[in-house]
């Protein structure tokens, strides 16, 4: 009985105060605020529990845009099949790009790591110098995300994110290697907002497949692969290098050159891919 009086007499303040609210003329100033703040914590609470109650559904749909993407670049996505039997065989490892070793970083997941947010973080990333900047992206992970596509324990192909600046937006792509860490068996460009038509080409399926097939670096480790301007002649010695320009999106193209020049060089991939090439021999 107790606590049924002592709930009636904690009920009934807020009550009458709430009463007393609604009992104000409507143009009374007081009533307005009052009322207008309501409003605003009723709206932020659902905003917030909003935000909670579908920030698992958009990790999940960023995370299977993210296999999807990747399983397409090797061709290995089938849209008939389980996204994740199909991911099943692709690793995902950490590289320090400095040294180029694969490394276990603690705090960090490896499938879950964002290398665009590890950007804005000053110990996990370092600015880039602007005469050394060639792809714009002004900041650089120290570590990066690779995705090795395995068979039999081995490397089958090697997946590396790579981005920069197009002509009017940034590029996000992906670069398939073979196991040479050398030959290119796919490149794509998933996300950008260049003009379509022109420089929105670069995610051309047939544009995309001149790509199979090139080399990356000469005998001597010398950075070759560009797009050039025109079309390439199969017949010179240096076809193998080069993949046809696109036309009417000279910056673009450029864009592109620059993304390569970037991550393959090294200050992006470069002392990684030398390393697993010369584990061949």
């Amino acid at each position: 009985m107790l606590n049924q009086e002592l709930i009636a007499r904690v009920w009934h303040r807020p009550a009458t105060w709430f009463r007393g609210v609604l009992d104000l003329p409507n143009d009374s100033v007081h009533k307005t605020l009052i009322v207008a703040l309501a409003v605003s914590l009723v709206c932020s609470v659902v905003v917030t529990s909003t935000v909670v109650l579908l920030k698992p559904l958009q990790q999940s749909d960023v995370s299977r845009e993210k296999k999807r993407n990747i399983l397409e670049v090797i061709g290995m996505l089938e849209d008939d099949k389980n996204m994740d039997v199909l991911f099943h065989g692709i690793e995902t490892k950490l590289v320090d790009l400095a040294s180029g070793d694969y490394v276990q970083v603690e705090n960090i997941d490896p499938n879950s790591y964002d290398p665009i947010k590890a950007t804005a973080i000053p110990e996990l990333s370092s600015p880039v110098p602007p005469e050394r900047d060639v792809a714009n992206i002004g900041s650089r992970e120290k570590y990066a995300a690779v995705y090795v596509v395995k068979r039999d324990d081995t490397m089958d192909y090697l997946i590396l994110p790579v981005r920069g600046l197009g002509m009017y937006s940034t590029l996000h792509g992906l670069l398939a290697l073979e196991a040479d860490a050398n030959t290119i068996f796919g490149f794509s460009v998933y996300q950008h907002a260049e003009t379509p038509g022109l420089g929105g080409k670069v995610d051309d399926p047939k544009w995309r497949a001149l790509w199979k097939g090139k080399a990356i670096y000469d005998e001597s480790d010398a950075l070759r692969i560009q797009v050039i301007k025109g079309s390439v002649d199969v017949y010179k010695p240096d076809a193998k290098y080069e993949v046809d320009g696109l036309t009417g999106a000279t910056n673009t193209s450029r864009g592109v050159n620059n993304i390569l020049r970037y991550w393959l060089g090294d200050d992006g991939y470069g002392p990684y891919l030398k390393k697993l090439r010369s584990a061949r021999g």
